[in-house]
């Protein structure tokens, strides 16, 4: 299909990204710091979490850390441990910084037009440090952030999103950070203001009658059976 089709048509273009569209975005040029991007196979050694995890029942832990999050999370819902793991884990995503050449991310962004919507399940800030210096060069598409992000944080008492962790020009709104983790045997996103927003905006936007959702391009994500609410989107 030619791009002026897709302009002509005046349809909504939703794009869903998973950790391989992040994985693609850095391949030709690594992690500025040299970061290695995990999974959830490896994100216990990646991150250094082995240490916190040996304070655990061995039969807790899994190959995936969902899984062994979950684990712990219903085995032991107030250990202090799953904040000190909640704040390493955001540590080191917030850390990552695209490479200053043009990526994946950044022609993606561009490509793209206000009317259209970029969801990620992605922690890394990728998607939008790459929006941020791009957004001043033309229309930029909403950003929605599935599963929390780095990078992005938000007010609830003004339904506002901005940078995690920074106040609005005017300095009287401050970006709460997103919340990362959550039990996946159990995933309650409504729970979480900025996650319910995030979901209704999707969900929305794949609603052909309501938005005139022409393409859905999903890359780099196969949704986990244990995650109900994206299997069900998905479906």
């Amino acid at each position: 299909m030619n791009i002026k089709d897709v302009h002509l048509s005046g349809g909504c273009h939703v794009v869903v990204l998973g950790a391989g569209a992040s994985i693609a975005a850095t391949m030709r040029d690594a992690e500025i710091h040299g970061l290695k991007l995990p999974s959830m196979k490896n994100l216990p050694d990646v991150v250094g979490l082995n240490g916190v995890l040996s304070h655990f029942p061995k039969e807790l832990i899994q190959d995936n850390f969902e899984a062994t999050y979950s684990n712990i999370a219903e085995h032991d819902p107030n250990n202090p441990y799953l904040n000190v793991m909640n704040d390493m884990i955001y540590s080191y995503f917030s850390s990552m910084e695209l490479p200053h050449k043009p990526t994946l991310y950044d022609y993606l962004v561009m490509s793209l037009r206000d009317k259209d919507v970029i969801a990620t399940f992605n922690w890394d800030p990728f998607l939008f440090q790459a929006w941020w210096r791009n957004y001043l060069h033309g229309s930029s598409p909403k950003l929605v952030f599935l599963h929390g992000n780095v990078a992005v944080g938000y007010n609830i008492e003004h339904n506002m999103m901005g940078r995690a962790g920074m106040y609005t020009r005017e300095g009287n709104i401050y970006f709460e950070p997103t919340k990362l983790l959550y039990p996946v045997k159990h995933k309650d996103y409504s729970s979480d203001p900025f996650i319910h927003l995030s979901w209704d905006i999707l969900q929305e936007r794949l609603d052909k009658e309501k938005c005139n959702t022409h393409n859905v391009t999903i890359f780099g994500y196969s949704a986990p059976v244990s995650d109900v609410e994206a299997m069900g989107l998905m479906k």
